[in-house]
């Protein structure tokens, strides 16, 4: 998985920031721990899209930030897309 130069505290606590940020935004409640998943997953699945399709998010912990939220918040809303 790559973290964008970041090391994996790092990673979490971001993972973390932006999962809440998701969760806010999304009007969910998962909880801490899901929110650190959702961010740091959510950032390393868009990363991985982006890539594929040629975009360079480049590394810092505001890219990741971003990124990271905009990745949960994918997730979030496939969650609630599987459970209807």
């Amino acid at each position: 998985m790559d973290l964008n130069g970041m090391g994996l505290i790092g990673a979490i606590i971001v993972g973390g920031i932006a999962g809440w940020l998701a969760e806010k935004f999304m009007k969910t409640d998962h909880g801490i721990f899901m929110n650190i998943i959702l961010g740091i997953i959510g950032a390393a699945l868009l990363n991985f899209l982006l890539s594929i399709l040629g975009i360079y998010t480049g590394t810092g912990v505001l890219i990741y930030l971003i990124v990271g939220f905009i990745g949960a918040c994918i997730l979030i809303a496939l969650g609630r897309a599987i459970r209807r």
